[in-house]
C-alpha cells in the first residue's frame, strides 16, 4: 500500500487537475466564443468602412481609376514587406447591381451567385473554411461582402490555449513538489509519533504524552493509551491468575500426592480403600479449585463489557434456583423461594449475576447442617433491589467477616476454595451494586445483594 503522503497527494493533484481542466474547458469555449464576436465586429466594421470610402463622391469617369487602385492596392496584401501574413486570409468583395464584380482582394473566395443574404454566415470553398458578413447598400445598388478564413481565429485561440496551458502544466509539476513537502510537514507529528512507539520497549505500557499534539492526532493517542491500559489490565489479570492458581493448587497436589503414596504402601483393602477416598475427595476439592479459577478468569474481564437487557429478575433467580434443586436436595437440605410483590424489572446482566447467585448459595449448601434450609428472597425497597439468601450454618464470626470476599480466604472449610464470595464481589461491584454479610438472630448467615434501579 502506498503511503499517506503519496494517497493524499495523488488526491489532491488529481482533484486539482481535474478542477483546473473543466475551468479550462470552460475558459476554451467562452474565449472562442469572445474571440468570434471580436473578430465578427471587425467584418462588419469593415464593411461598413468599405462602404463609406466606396461612397465618396467620385466623377463617374474617375469612378473606375478607382475600382482599379483598390484592386492594384489589395493584389500586394501578404506579399509586402510592410504587412501582414494573415492580409491573405483576409479578403472583400463588392457587386455592382448589373455591373458585376467591382472590387475584391486576389485571395477572396469565388462567389458565385454572390450572396444575397445579409448578415453572418459560414462556407466552405475550395477545401477553407471561411466566416463572410454581406452588407447590402441598397441606395447604391451594391452588394459588400467581406469575409476571413477560419483558421485565423483557430490560430490566435490556440496560440492563447498554448501559452496558458504550458505555464500551467509547469505550475501544476511545481504545485505538485510544494503539496507533497506541504504534507510532509503536515504529517510530521504523525511521524514522530510512530518514531516514539517504534523506539519504546516492548515491556513499556506507559501512556504516551506526546506534546504539543494537533487535534487530529488526540483521538489517536486516547485509543492508543486506552489499549495500552487494557493490555497492562489483561496482564495484571494474567499474572494474577497464575499466582491465584499456583498458589492454590501447591497444597493440594502434594497432599493428592501423599494419598497416592499411601494407596501405594497400604497392607490392607481397608487401607487403601481409606487412601483412595481421601484422593477422590482431594480431586473433587482441586475440581472445585480449578472451576471457580476459570470462573473467575472468565467473568472478571468480561462485566464491563457484556451487554445488559432488561430482565424480570423474579424469572431469572427462579430459573437458577429451580437448576440448583436437585442437587440441593441431594444434599439433604430444603430449598425454598420467596418473591416480592412489585415491578422487579431491571437491567442488568442476566448471566453475570446467574454466576453470583449460585456461589451464594453453593457457599450456604457448604456450610449448612442435614436437614438444614436454604432461602432465597427477591424484594424491592425504594430505589434498590435486594436478593438475599439464608442459611442454617453456623455464620461468621467478626473476624473473619471482614476477610472472607479475600481471595482463597475459606475458614479452614475442607471443601471449600476460597474464591465463590470473590467472585460474588467482583460481579456485584461491577454492576454498580454491594454485598452485605450479616449473621441471623437464630443461627446461619445471611447473604444479600443490594442492586440498584440504575
Amino acid at each position: 500500500m502506498s503511503s499517506l503522503r503519496q494517497r493524499t497527494l495523488w488526491r489532491v493533484m488529481v482533484l486539482m487537475l481535474l478542477g483546473t481542466g473543466l475551468l479550462a474547458l470552460y475558459n476554451y469555449h467562452d474565449s472562442r466564443r469572445e474571440i468570434n464576436e471580436v473578430y465578427d465586429a471587425h467584418l462588419a466594421q469593415n464593411a461598413r468602412l468599405l462602404q463609406g470610402v466606396m461612397s465618396l463622391p467620385v466623377q463617374e469617369g474617375n469612378r473606375e481609376q478607382l475600382y482599379r487602385a483598390f484592386n492594384e492596392a489589395l493584389s500586394k496584401a501578404g506579399r509586402h514587406r510592410v504587412g501582414h501574413p494573415y492580409e491573405s486570409k483576409l479578403a472583400f468583395q463588392v457587386w455592382g447591381d448589373g455591373a458585376g464584380l467591382l472590387v475584391h482582394t486576389p485571395s477572396a473566395p469565388t462567389l458565385d451567385p454572390p450572396p444575397t443574404a445579409p448578415g453572418f454566415y459560414d462556407f466552405s470553398s475550395e477545401g477553407e473554411q471561411w466566416r463572410g458578413f454581406v452588407l447590402p447598400v441598397p441606395e447604391k445598388h451594391w452588394m459588400i461582402w467581406v469575409g476571413e478564413r477560419d483558421d485565423v481565429r483557430f490560430d490566435l485561440i490556440d496560440r492563447i490555449v498554448r501559452h496558458t496551458l504550458f505555464p500551467f502544466l509547469l505550475g501544476s509539476l511545481g504545485l505538485a513538489l510544494l503539496v507533497w513537502a506541504a504534507i510532509g510537514w503536515g504529517l510530521r507529528p504523525l511521524q514522530n509519533m510512530a518514531n516514539v512507539i517504534r523506539a519504546r520497549h516492548a515491556d513499556s505500557l506507559e501512556p504516551l504524552q506526546l506534546v504539543p499534539l494537533p487535534s487530529e492526532l488526540e483521538p489517536m493517542q486516547a485509543a492508543i493509551n486506552r489499549l495500552l491500559a487494557h493490555i497492562e489490565d489483561l496482564l495484571r489479570r494474567e499474572h494474577r491468575f497464575i499466582a491465584d492458581a499456583a498458589h492454590e493448587m501447591r497444597t493440594p497436589l502434594a497432599i493428592l500426592r501423599l494419598h497416592a503414596q499411601n494407596a501405594q504402601a497400604a497392607n490392607t483393602d481397608a487401607e487403601r480403600q481409606k487412601a483412595l477416598g481421601y484422593l477422590i475427595g482431594g480431586v473433587d476439592r482441586l475440581t472445585r479449585v480449578v472451576n471457580q479459577l476459570l470462573t473467575l478468569a472468565r467473568v472478571e474481564p468480561r462485566l464491563g463489557q457484556r451487554a445488559t437487557t432488561e430482565v424480570d429478575l423474579g424469572e431469572v433467580v427462579t430459573d437458577i434456583l429451580a437448576e440448583l434443586t436437585p442437587w440441593i436436595l441431594d444434599r439433604g437440605l430444603e430449598p425454598s423461594l420467596e418473591i416480592g410483590e412489585g415491578d422487579l424489572h431491571l437491567a442488568i446482566d442476566a448471566g453475570a449475576l446467574g454466576i453470583a447467585l449460585q456461589n451464594l448459595v453453593s457457599n450456604a449448601v457448604e456450610h449448612s447442617p442435614p436437614g438444614g434450609r436454604i432461602t432465597v428472597s427477591l424484594k424491592r425497597l425504594g430505589s434498590r433491589f435486594e436478593l438475599t439468601v439464608e442459611d442454617d450454618g453456623p455464620g461468621i464470626d467478626k473476624a473473619s467477616l471482614t476477610r472472607v470476599f479475600e481471595r482463597f480466604y475459606s475458614r479452614n472449610s475442607p471443601n471449600g476454595a476460597g474464591l465463590g464470595l470473590s467472585i460474588v464481589a467482583t460481579i456485584i461491584e461491577r454492576m454498580g451494586g454491594q454485598v452485605r454479610l450479616d449473621n441471623r438472630a437464630n443461627g446461619g448467615l445471611a447473604a444479600t445483594l443490594s442492586l440498584p434501579l440504575r
